[in-house]
Order: C-alpha cells, then sequence, then structure tokens
C-alpha cells in the first residue's frame, strides 16, 4: 500500500495520535489493525468499543482491519461462537472483506518458531505441573524457584516436543515454556507456558494437533504473520507487551507490529465478565444469551437497540488511558437519541381501558391520518382506524383527579391524537368498584384535533380501536442488576440481581400494522417508550419488547452539570 496522508479523523484520542504520527513519519506503509476474539462466547457491549475502536482507525487512516478468532483452546470454543461473533460485527456495520483469519491458520508455523527457541536454547519442556508452576512462579514480592527441568539439554527438549505433538503424553502432563528470567519483576518474563498439551477435538482443525499454543505465544506471532501494525488490546494486557515484544524480538517473523493498550468499558448496573455472563445463562437467571436484559451485542440487538446508537456511544466515551466507569444512562441516551429520529411512532396501548363514545354511529369506521414520524416529515403518514368502541391506557383516566392531573376525568375535555376531542359523561364500574368503561361524547367539529372556535385542552392522548386493534404480549425490562456497582462492598454480585428487571404484560393492544412488524424494527409506542418485536413474535401472537423508555436521565443529568448519577 502506498503511503498516502490520511483524511482527517473524525475524533482524536491518544491512539489515534500515534496513529497519525506513525503514518506522517513514515513508520508504517499502511495501516492494519485486528479485531481477535476468543469464539468462546458472545460478544458484549464491552466488545463493540474494542470493535469500533479498530475498525474505526482502519477506516479513517484508509487502512484494513482483519477479523481474526484466537481459536487456541478446543475445550471451549465452538462454531456458533464464531457465527455468532461474525453477525454481531456485521450488524455493528463493520466488514473485513477477505480478511477473515484464525489462530489455527498458522498451527504449524508456531510450531517451527517454538522448535527454533528451544534450538536457541530459549524454550524447554517442562514436567511440573500446573499447581506446580503457579507455586514456583513466585510473588510480585518474591522472586520464582527455576524448576528442575530448566537445563535440560536442547536435543532431549526437541525430542520431547516432538512426541508431544505426536500424542505420547497425556492431557496436561508436560508444557512447553520460554526460557526467560524466573526473578523478574514482571511475573510475566517468568518462563511463560508456550504449550500445553490438550487430547480435544479442535473446530477446525478435528484430531490434527493434541497441542495448543498459549494465547501470549500466539498472538503477536499472528500479528506479525498478517502485517498488523498497531496491536490494541485493553488495560489489563499492558504488563503482557514486554513478553509480547520479547517473543517479536526473538523470532524470525516477517514484520514487527507493536502493542497498545486502552482502558476496557465498565458499565453502571452491568457486568462483562464472560464468568458471569455464563453463570446467568447456565443457572437461568435471564432466557439465554440474546436476552434482552443481557449485555451482549445480541441481546442488545434482541432488545432493539440500533447499530448506530452503540457506533455514537462509543464515540461518545472515546478512549482513555485509565479505566474508569461509565454511566448506563449514557449509553441509553446515545440510543434514545437515534430512535427519536428514525423510529416510527405507532400506537399500543399495555393496561386498556374501554371507551365509548356514545354519539358516535355504531359500525362507522373513520380513518385518521396520523404522522409516521414528526422529527421527519419524509416518513409521511398512515391511515388508524377509528370506531365508536375504543382503548386508551388505564393511567390515562382517574375519577377523582388532583390539581395536577390533566388527562381524562368526569367532565373533562382531551384530545384524541390525530382524531377528535372527546369529554367523559359516566363511568361504569364493576361489582368490585374497578372502573371498567368510560362513556363519552366527541365533538365531529375537531377531526384532526382542533377546535374550530379556538378552544384548548391540555392533554392528549393515545388510543386504538376496540375493534381493529390487535392484541399482544409486551415485556418490560430494566436493569439486570439493581445496584449501580454490583458485587460492591464484598456483596456476592447475584444479591444484586433485580427481581423486576423483566415484566411481562398480557392483554395489550396494537395498531393492526404492527402484527406485521419485522423482528429488528424498533418504533415508539407514543407516549410510552420505544418497542420491538421479539424473535418469539408471531402474526397471531405478537411480542414486543421495551428498548427504553422515554425518558432520558442521563440527558436530565447532563444539564443540570451533573455526570455521575447522584
Amino acid at each position: 500500500m502506498e503511503n498516502e496522508t490520511p483524511a482527517p479523523a473524525e475524533r482524536s484520542d491518544f491512539i489515534r495520535e500515534i496513529v497519525a504520527a506513525d503514518v506522517r513519519e513514515g513508520r508504517v506503509d499502511g495501516v492494519v489493525t485486528r479485531f481477535p476474539p476468543e469464539p468462546n462466547g458472545y460478544l458484549h457491549i464491552g466488545h463493540a468499543k474494542s470493535i469500533c475502536l479498530n475498525f474505526g482507525i482502519a477506516n479513517e487512516f484508509g487502512g484494513r482491519c482483519h477479523l481474526r478468532f484466537d481459536d487456541t483452546n478446543p475445550t471451549k470454543e465452538e462454531q456458533e461462537y464464531i457465527d455468532s461473533i461474525e453477525a454481531d460485527v456485521r450488524w455493528l456495520g463493520f466488514d473485513w472483506g477477505e480478511h477473515l483469519y484464525f489462530a489455527s491458520d498458522y498451527f504449524e508455523q508456531l510450531y517451527e518458531w517454538a522448535v527454533y527457541l528451544i534450538k536457541q536454547g530459549k524454550a524447554y519442556v517442562d514436567d511440573l505441573s500446573a499447581e506446580e508452576i503457579r507455586a514456583y512462579r513466585g510473588t510480585l514480592t518474591e522472586p520464582g524457584t527455576e524448576s528442575p527441568w530448566r537445563d535440560r539439554p536442547i536435543d532431549e527438549n526437541l525430542d520431547l516436543f516432538e512426541r508431544m505433538r505426536a500424542g505420547e503424553f497425556p492431557t496436561g502432563s508436560r508444557v512447553l515454556r520460554a526460557k526467560i528470567d524466573m526473578s523478574s519483576g514482571n511475573i510475566n518474563f517468568r518462563d511463560p507456558v508456550m504449550y500445553r498439551i490438550v487430547h480435544a477435538t479442535h473446530p477446525r482443525t478435528g484430531d490434527a494437533w493434541c497441542i495448543y499454543p498459549s494465547y501470549d505465544f500466539a498472538h503477536g506471532q499472528s500479528d506479525a504473520i498478517e502485517g498488523i501494525t498497531h496491536s490494541i488490546c485493553t488495560l489489563e494486557f499492558q504488563d503482557h507487551r514486554p513478553l509480547y515484544d520479547w517473543f517479536i524480538e526473538n523470532l524470525p517473523v516477517p514484520s514487527t507490529p507493536h502493542q497498545y493498550e486502552f482502558a476496557r468499558l465498565n458499565l453502571t448496573h452491568t457486568m462483562l465478565s464472560k464468568r458471569v455472563l455464563l453463570r446467568l445463562v447456565k443457572e437461568g437467571h435471564v432466557r439465554g444469551w440474546d436476552d434482552p436484559r443481557m449485555p451482549t451485542l445480541s441481546g442488545l440487538r434482541r432488545r432493539g437497540f440500533p447499530a448506530e446508537g452503540i457506533r455514537e456511544f462509543a464515540a461518545m466515551i472515546g478512549v482513555a488511558r485509565a479505566d474508569s466507569v461509565v454511566e448506563i444512562e449514557m449509553l441509553e441516551h446515545a440510543v434514545r437519541d437515534v430512535l427519536n429520529r428514525d423510529a416510527l411512532r405507532r400506537f399500543g396501548v399495555l393496561d386498556p381501558l374501554k371507551v365509548v363514545i356514545e354519539n358516535f354511529p355504531g359500525g362507522v369506521v373513520e380513518h385518521m391520518d396520523v404522522v409516521n414520524n414528526p422529527e421527519d416529515p419524509s416518513a409521511g403518514t398512515r391511515s388508524v382506524p377509528f370506531t365508536r368502541e375504543l382503548w386508551i391506557e388505564r393511567e390515562d383516566f382517574m375519577e377523582d383527579p388532583p390539581k395536577k392531573f390533566f388527562r381524562l376525568a368526569p367532565g373533562r375535555e382531551v384530545r384524541l391524537r390525530s382524531a377528535y376531542f372527546v369529554t367523559c359523561t359516566d363511568v361504569v364500574k364493576d361489582a368490585d368498584g374497578r372502573v371498567t368503561e368510560i362513556r363519552c361524547t366527541y365533538d365531529p367539529e375537531t377531526r384532526g384535533g382542533s377546535a374550530p372556535d379556538g378552544r384548548k385542552v391540555k392533554a392528549t392522548l393515545h388510543w386504538l380501536s376496540a375493534p381493529h386493534a390487535v392484541p399482544a404480549e409486551v415485556r418490560l425490562y430494566d436493569h439486570l442488576f439493581a445496584s449501580p456497582y454490583p458485587g460492591s462492598d464484598g456483596r456476592d454480585l447475584f444479591d444484586d440481581l433485580e427481581p423486576a428487571s423483566e415484566t411481562v404484560l398480557e392483554g395489550c393492544y396494537v395498531e393492526p400494522a404492527l402484527a406485521q412488524a419485522p423482528v429488528g424494527q424498533t418504533v415508539q409506542f407514543e407516549r410510552l417508550g420505544y418497542f420491538c418485536p421479539d424473535p418469539d413474535s408471531t402474526p397471531e401472537h405478537p411480542v414486543f419488547n421495551r428498548t427504553l423508555t422515554l425518558k432520558d436521565t442521563w440527558a436530565k443529568l447532563r444539564s443540570q452539570g451533573r455526570h455521575d448519577g447522584s
């Protein structure tokens, strides 16, 4: 690739400044980044930050970003995860083109480089058990102890390593370790494991291998094979960078990549640990990896979060060198911004109360033109049927309203959105005194929602024609963890699970058109929030997930100069 001056980046951070300087000063011929997930779980919102950073930098500097699966642990990897990861990256709006790779593509080359290190006297076969290796490693304040096998002759190491590959030894019985410095202040330098024996079938290579490289050995060398220029990791790999460089410096690799670290994403009310997410699924606290309460990308997609909203969130939080916690309300704010602009408006009633308009003729259906999106005039209007019997929200009526309640009440006139003014004339109750029906009259001169005589009303309600409304199930979602900081102060974080994080409502109603709404289309139920069809939805039984309420807490806090949620 020719060295070209890239277009100015849309945003700046310390990583982009490093890349820009490398390009400007000719240290790289072209920018090549990579996103290297392990195929042993589903991607989450934290991965989205890394995806946006790696693909974003490649796009901004006219380079490319590779998708490489770090498939070095056959006991935990499945094709299901590979497929879901590819789908998630594409859904976010990024494409790796022809640059899809697997660490397993390089198993033979990595093996040859391991043999090279053995021949150089820089690697040896160790018979210590995993527990003994940990004990010999030492602590942050005490040096490690050399293995009794550390000074094995090179020929013996070569023979044993070849026999390890041939499958002569059982799982876990031997490892190959780099020979560096057992007294180093960096524990990662204390003769790290390069290969371990694992007799397990690999999803891609089958039973061709029974020894597998460690992440630390495979990572940098895979970068070098692919010509990666900027290997961008999260901060937990900062202490691994000297080892990354040691392998690069001591092997005849074809290129010299460099590793850079940035702060990982931490969100309030959220756990991003793969171990915790797996436990949530295994113990049945959620419906699965794509449960709308999960922070996985498949879960956020099922809940109705648009990819653009997640990309905007990644841009808002930026890239930092130090760890911090971001309020989940900031993510919700970014998503609302996109949905407020793009989502079509529809009518839905979650807790229906019957309204009978006594002076509207029975058997007559009028069709009202209703705006699809006031933020987007090009979205046009739709026709919504209007009849004598309607549904409204129960909370929109009070028989004995307080002073600040302006919605429907006996003797009060309100507007029905894009339809007529109606006035409550009577209330019907059941034997227990519960209101079951509201009787009203309408003013036929107010069609469209305004009065010729100029009189005003203080409330506008949404509604549905009772004969045309489609019954639906609606699932309301809240934070999975009630505490902003689950497990803080020594608590078991599972004690912080919010018992009401999912509320399933039956007996709701939606517009007829929503029965056919495709999965993935998020709409605004006017006055209620944003909702999208769940994959469980069918035309006969529509199911909607609440994506978010209309209330934007983070925007309110920001306007008050408060960003900490206090």
